[in-house]
């Protein structure tokens, strides 16, 4: 008869050799709270005064860094993806890296999450993401975390402390815009918002910032709302179809896409109203153009240069520096009447240039050229 042993929990002592080693490089892997301030002070601006400053376990490089993007079909995300190759081929950042891979997965939210398992999958030491959702990323959140993978979240960040987030104030430009209109329509009025990507964190924040500001007013404003996603030829014919269907309208805001607004109220022949949107280069020649004619604008956001704050912030994480967790950017802020050409926009440079592509705290400047001689493709 055998006789029954009586199991025994077991140990770290009693594990082989290759389990207790990843083990030990699982539990090393997660980054340390610490007090701050960053390595990089001027660069690495906390969110709030409450925010964590991390260091991870210190890696020797060069690196393998991956940028998990989703949606692609916009003037903004396709430069962020071109600034982010200018950035990495650039000789002191290159050095640092073994390999940059960029990959771009669309809208389809569960696609953009297979591709940062991927990554984690093909040992990956940071992986920075434009994320389609802000809650939806949660079980590779974990895995990440647990592979020891830098993740760094920027523009759409992700709702968690397991990741660095890089970020400008979205909701912060919503008000800037809405502040914009409320001036500048002292009795209220007929609003034209032309929003985002549906159910990205960008569109939800600035157009809260809008809301709200316009609700605290105490002026009545009545508000049509169409999806632009961005893009000047989506929220140009949107425009289009609001102005045949609700319009005229008394002001308009706009996320993105904001040359194609201005373009398809001079289609219509709607008067020139006051403004509020993003950094375009060609909305800018616009609003410098027709400043006289009533079309009297703020142009707030930030340039796709976040995404190389991104990359600098992983290869600082992965240095064993000290980085915040949540990360503020400055915003490009220019309105009427300060436009100057040379500086806040460029006439003899494409429409679809992102002016204040910029943080020179940072010690990140692009020209023109040098990113516009990338290609948005995959690689």
């Amino acid at each position: 008869m055998l006789k029954r042993l009586k199991a025994k929990p077991i140990g770290l002592a009693c594990l082989s050799v290759p389990m207790l080693a990843l083990l030990c490089t699982t539990a090393a892997a997660a980054p340390k709270v610490v007090s701050g301030p960053a390595a990089d002070p001027k660069c690495m601006t906390p969110w709030a005064s409450d925010t964590q400053f991390l260091q991870f376990p210190k890696k020797d490089g060069p690196y393998r860094i991956a940028l998990a993007n989703g949606y692609i079909a916009n003037t903004w995300r396709i430069q962020m993806v071109q600034t982010a190759k200018a950035y990495a081929a650039q000789p002191d950042v290159k050095a640092k890296l073994k390999e940059f891979k960029v990959v771009s997965t669309g809208e389809d939210v569960p696609a953009q999450i297979s591709a940062i398992n991927n990554f984690i999958d093909a040992g990956y030491d940071a992986i920075v993401v434009d994320a389609q959702n802000p809650t939806a990323f949660g079980p590779v959140i974990k895995r990440a975390k647990e592979a020891g993978v830098v993740l760094v979240a920027f523009d759409n960040t992700l709702d968690t402390k397991d990741a660095i987030n890089v970020n400008v104030d979205q909701k912060g430009l919503g008000v800037i815009w809405g502040d914009w209109l409320v001036k500048h329509m002292p009795n209220g009025g007929k609003v034209l918002e032309v929003r985002g990507v549906a159910g990205t964190s960008v569109d939800t924040d600035r157009h809260d910032g809008i809301k709200e500001t316009l609700d605290a007013s105490g002026k009545k404003f009545n508000v049509t709302e169409v999806v632009g996603k961005w893009d000047d030829g989506v929220a140009q014919k949107a425009t289009a179809d609001a102005i045949a269907t609700n319009g005229p309208f008394d002001g308009v805001t706009a996320q993105g896409g904001d040359t194609g607004v201005v373009q398809a109220m001079i289609d219509a022949k709607h008067p020139f109203v006051p403004f509020g949107g993003e950094t375009e280069n060609g909305f800018r020649k616009f609003c410098a153009a027709h400043a006289a004619d009533g079309l009297k604008c703020t142009s707030a956001g930030t340039g796709p240069a976040q995404v190389a704050v991104a990359i600098k912030t992983a290869i600082a994480a992965l240095e064993g520096q000290v980085i915040p967790q949540a990360i503020k950017l400055p915003t490009a802020l220019v309105s009427d009447p300060d436009f100057k050409e040379g500086q806040d926009y460029y006439p003899k440079e494409s429409d679809n240039f992102f002016v204040g592509n910029a943080f020179p705290t940072c010690g990140i400047n692009f020209t023109a050229q040098e990113i516009m001689g990338q290609n948005k493709e995959n690689q």
